[in-house]
């Protein structure tokens, strides 16, 4: 066993006996950096303490209590106050640390000159591409004399076992913290720690350096933090740093600066001193000279080059010269900046609202194919546009990294398009699809599908579901390309109708009138709420998020019947199987009841208020604006004219209830094929692949469909499927603060003037009240009537609260947008697009929202 190896003999596959951060400063070395020389305690140091009885024996009980009676600290999750590693950090602490180590770490301190040093904590899992752990175990800095300096390593040693360390170990899936077992050596679910011991750098100003934008994602841009002192004020957030933005050359783009609240000093005999510098102490002389600022540009981006991808520098400057003190690869870094044009954003738009959230591989390999995107890519192909919806979520080692508004190109089939549109506009009516003999099939299929027991099906019988109930979609694709000829005719006769007589205003009201699948899942809701507001202990179970109603017979039955019609339809997206459905998710149903029954308040006086929502009869609303249009000069007293009139508005809503309809008979398939996934994980769960059924999502179907009986699967396979399934949720949890695409990349923020937020006006008029931020379904139960939703995305599970919302103000979408129809059928005013909406107005602020103009403004009305 080797106790202590010099950082210049070390490199970065040291990984094993260094840990990330030695391996990194040794390979950093090795490469020419200019970084302090010093030594690392290896990993097998801390493997022979930890084997010590008087130290194993409080990691095997602790280990025993948590696994017995603590799950929240199984996940990282602990209760107020709890610290499962209280004790084992104790018990490092004042270990013995045997002879033949502690020679060998005083041997090489005094090879160093037995001065100041830095000693960090270095485990095997960190300073990694997939987990940074910045921050989760200790550093301790101006560490003087050989006693300081074992103890410092000891506690380097605990640090292993803090509260955060293993909390974030759990959350990025790595050795999953203490709860995986603990070695006889102290390894921790395949985690060891080294430490660090390095000469302390003089520092003048120090700080941190990223070699790319850690915020936008372009990688054409440096951006450097100092401070005056040692560079733990900058790392531990104690000061406001200087913020400089560099051009690849190093050149100045921007400046802030900063406020140096702290300096952090060396103490003399050890340790350090926070200083609080006097008001105006820091002057022009203390900020980083432009020299200095190029010369960092050069380091980061020789290193950036060496280690192959961007980096996060922790650095130091004094005397004119730049020392290098750790690097790490840049995590969770947004992917770079993209330029759209015109077509480019309207399809991001439409695919931003298709995709909130990142898919998993099983969505990539089945429903993002197969669902409402790759039935798009279908149809345009059809009529002769090819990549309108494909390759627009490149994946890199199995897990989606980005959206990528796709760039459609036509080919020589688009020429025959005209032909082929009149040809089917003719033949195909959308008001009589469901008589299409292939709907009557299309139904008995889902009916067999349906009637399906998963649990009672063998391995091979189980694992062919997903394709066949894949395969059941073929025909709706069939239906999109033969019906919406005349819907997307129909639609665009009556507009230029509409304009040629002066009465563009009235398209939207015109055509709300149609029956939808979506409608009648809202009366429904509605008939349901109703029934909450007649029972005072239906609303009080409600408040308290019951899920079943015992004491009202009539409720149980008719929610059961709702969510037998309705419950396939999706909660967050239509081309994603991994979120659950109404069926699966009832709270999600029973929050938009909530919203429902509960009673709209008095107006609140902003002008223009229109009519509570629920109080709006589309049906009506729509008559009346054909009324309205009927009763033009051109019109009134012409019959035969109007009747025309009156069947294009027909065929133009029946079109419209196509689309409509048609999407929610797409997503019949949904709940079977989850079913049948879901029974996969379960039993990869069970035959110890899986920690839980949902993991796997980490799989692609063609994988699950390679895999035998996973009851009978060898050693090896199984391990290599969990090493699959890990690596995946490592990225995916390092990615999960990383947007898909910077919504201002398809929404360019507006100049909003006065206004808080800006965006595209979707109409409605102008409403206000107090703004209520929904991120998800799950929050639905929240919405207040009166109160203006903000969100980031709409789908059709949304459709309820817009009957109670004053207004509705969205990240994503057009005026063509679900949520933006929806808004103009309940006559309440619509912002979309406005790309910050919900990161820059907060629940409870008073706004009014002007769907005319597409802009939000604080509201005089006080709360």
């Amino acid at each position: 066993m080797t106790f202590v190896t010099a950082l210049k003999d070390l490199d970065r596959h040291s990984l094993a006996v260094a840990g990330g951060k030695g391996a990194n400063l040794g390979e950093a070395i090795r490469a020419g950096f200019p970084v302090p020389d010093g030594f690392v305690v290896t990993t097998d140091a801390y493997a022979l303490v930890a084997a010590d009885p008087r130290v194993s024996a409080v990691l095997a009980e602790t280990l025993s209590e948590i696994q017995a009676g603590m799950p929240g600290e199984l996940t990282g999750e602990q209760p107020a106050g709890a610290d499962p590693g209280a004790r084992v950090r104790a018990a490092f602490e004042v270990a013995e640390v045997p002879e033949k180590i502690r020679r060998a770490i005083l041997d090489a301190y005094a090879a160093l000159g037995a001065g100041p040093v830095a000693v960090r904590s270095s485990a095997t899992a960190e300073d990694l591409p997939g987990a940074a752990f910045a921050g989760q175990q200790d550093t301790y800095l101006n560490v003087v004399g050989e006693r300081a300096l074992i103890d410092a390593v000891r506690r380097c040693w605990a640090s292993l076992w803090t509260a955060r360390a293993i909390a974030y170990r759990a959350r990025r899936g790595i050795g999953a913290g203490i709860e995986t077992g603990i070695g006889a050596d102290g390894e921790v679910g395949g985690v060891r720690i080294a430490v660090v011991v390095q000469a302390m750098a003089e520092a003048e100003l120090a700080g941190v350096m990223f070699t790319a934008n850690p915020v936008t994602g372009a990688r054409d841009q440096i951006i450097v933090e100092a401070s005056g002192g040692l560079g733990e004020a900058v790392v531990s957030g104690l000061v406001t740093p200087d913020h400089y933005v560099l051009d690849g050359h190093g050149r100045i783009v921007e400046h802030t600066p900063g406020r140096r609240e702290v300096v952090i000093r060396p103490a003399p005999g050890g340790g350090v001193l926070k200083e609080t510098p006097a008001a105006g102490a820091v002057g022009a002389a203390e900020s980083l000279p432009e020299r200095a600022l190029a010369r960092l540009a050069a380091l980061g981006r020789a290193v950036e080059a060496h280690f192959g991808r961007p980096q996060d520098i922790e650095w130091a400057y004094a005397a004119g010269a730049v020392t290098l003190l750790q690097a790490r690869p840049l995590t969770a870094l947004p992917p770079p900046p993209l330029r759209l044009g015109r077509l480019r954003r309207k399809l991001g738009s439409i695919l931003l609202e298709y995709v909130p959230v990142r898919p998993y591989p099983i969505d990539m390999s089945t429903w993002v194919p197969y669902g409402p995107a790759g039935l798009m890519a279908e149809v345009t192909r059809h009529f002769g546009l090819r990549g309108a919806f494909e390759g627009f979520l490149p994946e890199v080692d199995g897990v989606v990294e980005r959206l990528v508004p796709p760039a459609p190109r036509p080919s020589l089939a688009m020429l025959a398009t005209p032909y082929k549109l009149v040809r089917l506009a003719r033949r195909h009516d959308p008001a009589r699809w469901t008589a299409d003999p292939r709907f009557a099939a299309f139904m008995a299929s889902m009916a067999r599908l349906q009637e399906r027991d998963v649990a009672a099906m063998d391995w091979p019988e189980l694992v062919r579901l997903p394709r066949q109930a894949l395969r059941s979609l073929a025909p709706i694709a069939a239906f999109r390309i033969d019906y919406l000829p005349r819907t997307g005719l129909s639609l665009l006769r009556l507009a230029l109708v509409l304009r040629l007589l002066g009465r563009g205003g009235l398209l939207a009201e015109l055509i709300t009138g149609a029956r939808t699948r979506t409608a009648d899942a809202n009366r429904a809701l509605e008939a349901l709420a109703a029934m909450v507001r007649q029972d005072r202990r239906l609303g009080a179970a409600l408040e308290e998020g019951a899920l079943t109603f015992e004491h009202n017979d009539a409720f149980r039955t008719a929610f059961a019947a709702f969510l037998t019609e309705y419950g396939h339809r999706e909660t967050t997206s239509p081309i994603l199987v991994t979120p659950p459905t109404w069926g699966e998710a009832p709270e999600v149903v029973l929050g938009a009841i909530k919203v429902l029954a509960g009673r709209p308040p008095e107006p609140a006086g902003t002008a223009d208020q229109p009519d509570q929502p629920d109080q709006v009869d589309q049906a009506d609303q729509a008559e009346r604006a054909l009324r309205s249009l009927l009763e033009h000069r051109l019109l009134r007293g012409r019959p035969r004219r109007a009747q025309r009139v009156r069947r294009w508005v027909e065929q133009a809503r029946a079109g419209l209830a196509f689309r409509e309809d048609s999407h929610f008979y797409f997503t019949k398939p949904l709940p079977v094929l989850r079913r049948a996934l879901l029974e996969m994980g379960a039993r990869l769960r069970d035959a110890g692949v899986l920690a839980a059924s949902e993991e796997v999502f980490h799989l692609r179907l063609e994988e699950l469909e390679t895999i035998g009986d996973p009851a009978r699967a060898s050693a090896a396979d199984r391990a290599r499927l969990r090493e699959l399934v890990r690596r995946r949720a490592q990225r995916r949890a390092e990615l999960e603060g990383v947007p898909l695409i910077d919504p201002r990349a398809v929404f360019p923020v507006q100049d909003a003037g006065d206004a808080l937020v800006a965006g595209t006006p979707a109409g409605g008029g102008r409403a206000g009240g107090p703004v209520r931020v929904i991120r998800e379904p799950a929050e639905f139960g929240t919405l207040a009537g009166g109160e203006v939703l903000v969100c980031p995305y709409t789908n059709p599970s949304w459709t309820p609260l817009f009957q109670r919302a004053a207004a509705v103000v969205v990240d994503t979408g057009g005026p063509a947008s679900h949520a933006a129809i929806v808004a103009r059928e309940y006559g309440i005013p619509a912002v979309m697009g406005t790309a910050v909406g919900t990161s820059v107005l907060r629940t409870g602020q008073m706004v009014t929202v002007d769907g005319s103009t597409g802009r939000v403004t604080a509201s005089e009305i006080t709360s």
